[in-house]
């Protein structure tokens, strides 16, 4: 399993940590972006986080069925974890604003579902992703991320593991640093696409 130390490396090596002015998915501004989509673009980087996030998901749920992931930033993370943990993997997609199972993906009455993110902030996704959990009768048996940014303060209730724990500064709009104020805001994310 790779250590702290180990990971940040990887995730500044493959760009995936970034810095400048970002406004987040949810509206957030932040010094600093996880680019998730940087470290998968490069298979040989990414298999050393998710098989070391693989080991820490197999210690702490015994009982998988199903991973659910996110469109967009969740769904090669989760295809990866699936691959590795031998698990079907499916992702949701906004249909009009509003997650959807689409494609002819399903989730059985009594699944247990992992859902599975690249990076959990304010947890606004993987909530939208346990409803459609519970409108399929299913469970959710907990929360999986590369990078788990939310220092606790998330809508996510349950269980979050992650490869890394990353405290990094959120600011609203009307709150923003100096320092911020004199960078140009650009918003890398994918929530509204």
């Amino acid at each position: 399993m790779l250590s702290l130390e180990e990971s940040l490396k990887i995730l500044k090596e493959t760009n995936a940590l970034i810095e400048g002015h970002f406004i987040l998915s949810s509206g957030l501004h932040s010094p600093k972006y996880v680019q998730c989509a940087q470290l998968m673009s490069k298979p040989e980087q990414a298999v050393k986080i998710c098989e070391s996030l693989a080991i820490k998901i197999k210690k702490a749920f015994h009982d998988i069925d199903l991973i659910l992931s996110p469109a967009m930033g969740g769904i090669i993370v989760g295809y990866e974890l699936g691959k590795i943990l031998n698990k079907q993997t499916i992702f949701s997609e906004r249909v009009n604003g509003e997650f959807k199972l689409r494609r002819d993906f399903n989730i059985k009455k009594g699944d247990k579902v992992l859902i599975v993110e690249d990076v959990i902030t304010t947890g606004k996704s993987s909530m939208e992703c346990s409803k459609l959990i519970s409108s399929n009768n299913a469970s959710i048996v907990g929360y999986a991320c590369i990078i788990d940014r939310s220092n606790g303060k998330s809508q996510i209730k349950g269980k979050i593991i992650s490869q890394v724990e990353l405290d990094i500064p959120t600011y609203s709009k009307d709150n923003l640093p100096k320092e911020l104020l004199s960078i140009e805001a650009v918003k890398p994310g994918s929530r509204n696409l």
